[in-house]
């Protein structure tokens, strides 16, 4: 039986139009850009076909997205959220964006903990804040001690700021403990720098594992959350996002509602609305392609790539693959790409301590996999 990876033949997706099968021609192999290669959840083409056969294309309007987000928040990982204090955005960069230009003065730090999501980097640069890292441990946890430093860094420059972090974390996949979490937390408040958590990924925690919302640590009560159901259901085509808060930063969700212009087409609405709330079958299925996948990967880099590491990811589709001891330099992606004719994201752009990995979508079947590491071993 076909699974959501699994029913395109590589024919099929080669017809796609999206950023995934177009960067790079025919003759390469993509799997980079977090874009799955699956199907769409039946609720969401179900809501979107309607509302296009009724000509239901106006402009978005209502809390619907808060109201399903609050309800799939509670019966997955029973966090309770109030409707009334999430604001829904275009996408999650820009959520994060307007929350940083909000709250924070030109100049002021904002602690990134690379490797990271490189639109991180970008949106603080863009900003006009100041970047202050606080790497990972080398097995991609955070650091206390470095975040110590980072937040001791940051409060000596007197402008208050934020911690952006990436909860599951992209690249490496680790889903941050309860434990981990007050750690931050309590570090951060202790040099006055608040959360902010991009939270995209947290639908896919893969078994074994349970996720935390930074909304479900009392010591980050004024933590903020952007998250969006467009990665776990694959709708990056139809863009909607939410900023999430807990009620000690509900005036900031009243000030932004007054004047926030930037909010996501109704069709995406729509599209998100549908995942959340008849989604769940779905999502289930698209999570065990991945949790077969996340194996299947340790065995394609012993067989294709020895020498190289890589851990199973405790979250989300995309493998992180240590490729230092190969000795194709900082960057092995672009070896890759030129000597095997497939594409991964390179990982020296997530930040310090990317250098000489690769990012590895593993959101595809089985054997568009495995083909594409066969590729990469041309390199060696």
């Amino acid at each position: 039986m076909a699974t959501p990876f699994t029913t395109y033949s590589l024919d099929q997706l080669r017809t796609r139009t999206s950023a995934k099968w177009r960067q790079y021609g025919p003759d390469v192999l993509p799997l980079w850009v977090a874009e799955m290669d699956s199907t769409i959840a039946p609720s969401v083409a179900e809501a979107v076909n309607a509302a296009l056969t009724e000509g239901d294309t106006g402009y978005a309007h209502g809390d619907a997205y808060g109201e399903a987000f609050a309800e799939y928040s509670k019966r997955h990982w029973d966090l309770n959220v109030d409707p009334a204090y999430t604001l829904p955005v275009i996408d999650v960069i820009r959520g994060l964006t307007s929350v940083i230009l909000e709250l924070t003065e030109p100049g002021a730090p904002i602690v990134l903990t690379p490797p990271v999501y490189y639109p991180f980097a970008m949106i603080v640069g863009g900003t006009g804040r100041t970047v202050v890292n606080a790497p990972l441990t080398a097995e991609g946890r955070f650091d206390a001690e470095s975040l110590e430093k980072a937040f001791t860094e940051a409060a000596a420059l007197g402008k208050g700021g934020f911690v952006l972090i990436s909860n599951p974390h992209n690249p490496g996949g680790a889903v941050h403990t309860r434990e981990e979490l007050t750690m931050l937390a309590t570090l951060a408040a202790k040099h006055g720098i608040r959360i902010l958590s991009d939270e995209i990924h947290a639908p896919l925690t893969m078994p074994g594992y349970t996720f935390v919302s930074i909304l479900d640590i009392a010591e980050a009560a004024d933590a903020i959350v952007v998250t969006s159901a467009s990665k776990s259901y694959n709708l990056a085509g139809l863009k909607a996002a939410l900023i999430v808060t807990n009620p000690a930063s509900s005036e900031f969700v009243r000030s932004m509602k007054s004047k926030y212009l930037e909010g996501p087409s109704h069709l995406g609405t729509i599209a998100h609305v549908a995942a959340l709330n008849g989604g769940d079958q779905w999502l289930a299925d698209v999570n065990k392609d991945i949790d077969r996948n996340r194996h299947l990967v340790t065995e394609l880099v012993t067989t294709f790539l020895p020498g190289a590491k890589y851990t199973p990811v405790e979250a989300t589709y995309l493998a992180w693959v240590d490729c230092r001891a190969l000795g194709l330099g900082d960057d092995p992606g672009q070896v890759f790409l030129e000597k095997g004719k497939v594409a991964f994201s390179s990982g020296h752009v997530f930040g310090p301590g990317g250098e000489g990995h690769i990012r590895v979508n593993m959101g595809t079947s089985p054997e568009i996999l495995t083909e594409a590491f066969r590729r990469a071993s041309l390199a060696l």
